[in-house]
């Protein structure tokens, strides 16, 4: 899922990820020896190879000292995508059969996790450029698709298309969320970073007349 590119190289793009996504990002040093969301990632990738070369018991030692270290867990046998940021972080968890595409933002408290204690596919599919807002769980092998949006404290049991937006517990999926929805929150983080969301065209958020839903629903 790394593309081949060397240690170093992807360590350099995951802080400029950070920088890119986080306002609050005042330098490259305070992301490199502070951000715990980056340092998970770089624990993970060093816990993936050793299980990928069958030191998995070391793998996941090495994933459970990250978990101590960040308070973030992931499987040494979850596949992660290029640009991965966990903002905040605490309390994340990604499981064994978890695959995340590029350019993912998950919040603190997201679960990707399981329905079932059998062996096999049981966790999440997450496709390209997905945010999912805090305390959001996502469970069972479902597929979230590319642009997707989910909100926060949503529970997510199946699958949600391409660009749609899930709110709510069980969580309703909204293909297309109206032009104001599409401003508020998760729906628009990092304007112009998603193809769906929200898109060029769109009317100015106080142009539109419809009633929408909080911003709290989204993130």
């Amino acid at each position: 899922m790394s593309d081949r590119l060397n240690p170093l190289a992807l360590a350099l793009e995951d802080i400029r990820t950070a920088r890119h996504r986080d306002p609050a990002a005042h330098s490259w040093l305070v992301i490199a020896v502070s951000y715990q969301g980056v340092h998970a990632v770089w624990h993970y990738r060093a816990a993936h190879w050793l299980w990928r070369h069958g030191f998995k018991t070391y793998g996941r030692l090495w994933s459970q000292y990250a978990r101590r270290r960040t308070g973030i867990e992931i499987h040494p046998g979850a596949q992660l995508g290029r640009r991965l940021f966990i903002d905040h972080g605490m309390g994340v968890v990604v499981g064994e059969t978890a695959i995340i595409g590029n350019d993912v933002l998950l919040f603190h408290g997201v679960t990707l996790g399981g329905t079932t204690m059998s062996p096999g596919k049981r966790h999440p599919t997450v496709g390209d450029r997905v945010v999912i807002g805090a305390g959001a769980k996502v469970l069972g092998p479902v597929h979230i698709g590319s642009d997707a949006r989910i909100g926060a404290n949503a529970v997510v049991v199946k699958d949600v298309p391409d660009g749609a937006t899930a709110i709510g517990i069980p969580a309703v999926v909204r293909e297309h969320p109206k032009p104001k929805e599409a401003y508020t929150a998760a729906s628009a983080v990092d304007l112009g970073d998603s193809h769906r969301h929200p898109a060029p065209d769109y009317p100015s958020p106080f142009d539109v007349s419809e009633p929408h839903e909080p911003a709290m629903y989204y993130i």
